[in-house]
């Protein structure tokens, strides 16, 4: 059977889709290039964390199977409290399938919404810039630890969103 982007629906994730979540996020980081295996382990800790934005804790549902799943939580950059996105998580057989960009769409347009004004990642400076991701250096945001440049990015929510600068300081969970 073809897959068409047109037949999953992202929704905000419900407390029973935690036990399919936890298995997507896990094979979707088996075969990742750059993963510590914990990734699935990290979400477990920050639903309870003060990080935790439940409205942004988003799933990728095809005929009733969780296929995706992304995270946004807040972060500190100097004063301002915005967003770092981790995990996105995409089963192998859906990667590629425009799941995970559907997912950031969607988390995006929410975050906007709340009024936050950017959010960070560390991830691939091949799929991330995609995305409108551009190396956080860039703007005077920095990482809490040893990171090449163009794999530590930000997005700016809003064309003329005015953001923060310094070092980025993740919730306690993140274990940074």
């Amino acid at each position: 059977m073809a897959f068409s982007p047109l037949l999953f629906k992202v929704r905000q994730e419900r407390e029973e889709d935690h036990p399919a979540v936890y298995q997507v996020i896990k094979r979707a980081f088996e075969e990742a290039e750059h993963a510590d295996g914990n990734e699935q382990e990290l979400v477990e800790a920050l639903r309870s964390s003060n990080a935790f934005l439940p409205q942004l804790s988003l799933v990728a549902e095809c005929a009733g199977e969780i296929i995706g799943y992304i995270l946004f939580t807040k972060v500190k950059i100097n004063t301002a409290v915005e967003l770092a996105l981790a995990p996105l998580a995409v089963l192998p057989m859906y990667q590629r399938k425009g799941v995970g960009k559907a997912l950031m769409e969607k988390g995006h347009c929410i975050a906007r919404k709340l009024g936050f004004h950017c959010c960070i990642v560390l991830g691939s400076e091949k799929y991330y810039p995609k995305a409108g991701y551009l190396p956080a250096g860039k703007f005077g945001i920095s990482a809490p630890f040893e990171v090449p440049d163009q794999n530590f990015m930000v997005l700016k929510l809003c064309e003329d969103a005015v953001l923060p600068s310094g070092t980025v300081l993740y919730a306690e969970e993140f274990g940074l």
